[in-house]
């Protein structure tokens, strides 16, 4: 069986979204994971959302073009990119008012801040992004 073969069984098995280089480091070397990710990339089952980490994609039936497989979308991503990193984070005030029942607004975007200043770390996905400008 192929490395490509390896991750996509792996991947299409799994019930998380989003996965780490280093949860293949049992299947290949570094370079070659690298290189089996990429082609998956390429193919459209996955999608680069930062350095390293990926997240299950597939295609958006109304524009054609790649989107996250989560079911809470891009918010979901991002929130289960940073557990996984175990990053501690905070919602914005408008989101965490809404959360907590104190506001009947919802807001269009999720704004998630990182706790620690020293987590430089991109992750984009869309509209939705962590420490990016």
């Amino acid at each position: 069986m192929t490395i490509n073969k390896r991750l996509k069984t792996r991947i299409k098995r799994s019930k998380a979204s989003v996965f780490l280089r280093s949860d293949f480091k049992d299947i290949a070397g570094y370079d070659q994971v690298g290189r089996a990710l990429r082609e998956l990339v390429r193919e459209g089952l996955l999608i680069k959302i930062g350095y390293g980490l990926y997240s299950k994609g597939r295609v958006n039936r109304i524009t054609g073009n790649m989107m996250p497989a989560h079911p809470s979308g891009p918010d979901g991503v991002v929130i289960e990119a940073l557990d996984k990193l175990g990053v501690k984070y905070n919602f914005d005030d408008l989101s965490q008012s809404n959360f907590s029942g104190n506001s009947t607004q919802i807001p269009a975007k999720i704004n998630i801040i990182p706790e620690s200043k020293r987590f430089t770390r991109k992750i984009v996905i869309g509209s939705q992004h962590v420490n990016t400008l």
